[in-house]
């Protein structure tokens, strides 16, 4: 699943691509992504006539922000974009289409077919489903040890579990969660409430750090994920032990090894995280 740094990515390209885009129609050829509203033709009519005139990000989910309405795109496993012309033939597993006043489409994909979208008033999208719960953003200035150290007081769940959570912190995902615990020393298995505080200070430092590297390189390509324009990010070069199990640690030399944790595979090197 896209995690912050690609979710990140791809709202900068679609900045570029489809700012001030009007929409004439939506074509919706697999209903079940259209969560709200529930009926597809009211979506359609709602969304015709609107010009989109940002792009933001809300944890892992797209906002496109339109005249009267923000549509919050989730794109849960392998759901992306790409703006093509209206001639040009559907890719496989095109789901629902934007069609543009210039002769241009935005066009959502999704192998899977979980990704959603909900339509929703503008001004009232972060009081409403699904963004609601969602807790703070790692790269605002509510994200403080304070807040981390509050989460783990409040839990004896392993600190992974706590920071997959999307209730607490934002946009962290399985790959980004081992990555800040190798750079912090943590073990993921270490419960949240007996994390001494100078380590809950280095891995919130760590969580940033990871976070704004990861951007910067486009995020991790590791399956299909590839941003609006069908390239690649870079980040997984850069990874200590995701992914990499078997594999000599870049700092000790010792095997990666991967176990489960809150139900993830588990990347980790037993040295250096112990």
């Amino acid at each position: 699943m896209p995690e912050l740094p690609e979710v990140e990515t791809i709202k900068r390209t679609l900045q570029r691509l489809v700012i001030g885009k009007t929409i004439q129609d939506v074509t919706i050829l697999w209903g079940n992504i259209i969560k709200q509203p529930a009926d597809g033709m009211e979506f359609k009519i709602k969304c015709q006539g609107q010009t989109i005139h940002d792009i933001d990000r809300r944890g892992k989910f797209l906002k496109f922000i339109l005249d009267e309405d923000v549509l919050v795109s989730h794109l849960r496993m392998e759901g992306r974009y790409m703006l093509q012309q209206s001639n040009e033939p559907y890719e496989k597993h095109t789901h629902v289409i934007f069609s543009f006043t210039d002769n241009t489409e935005l066009r959502y994909m999704d192998v899977r077919k979980f990704g959603t979208m909900h339509l929703l008033p503008k001004g009232e999208e972060e009081q409403r489903e699904p963004l609601v719960k969602l807790g703070v953003e790692p790269f605002s200035n509510e994200f403080t040890p304070d807040v981390l150290q509050k989460a783990f007081q409040r839990t004896n769940r392993s600190i992974k579990a706590v920071l997959l959570d999307q209730s607490i912190v934002v946009g962290l995902g399985n790959i980004y969660v081992d990555e800040a615990l190798f750079r912090a020393q943590i073990h993921p298995t270490q419960k949240a409430n007996k994390l001494p505080e100078k380590s809950l200070e280095t891995l919130h430092a760590e969580i940033i750090e990871t976070l704004k590297e990861a951007v910067d390189k486009g995020g991790s390509t590791v399956r299909s994920y590839v941003n609006s324009q069908g390239d690649m990010g870079m980040f997984q070069l850069n990874h200590f032990v995701y992914g990499k199990k078997g594999e000599p640690c870049r700092k000790c030399g010792t095997e990666i090894e991967k176990t489960v944790v809150a139900q993830r595979g588990t990347h980790y090197c037993p040295k250096c995280q112990k």
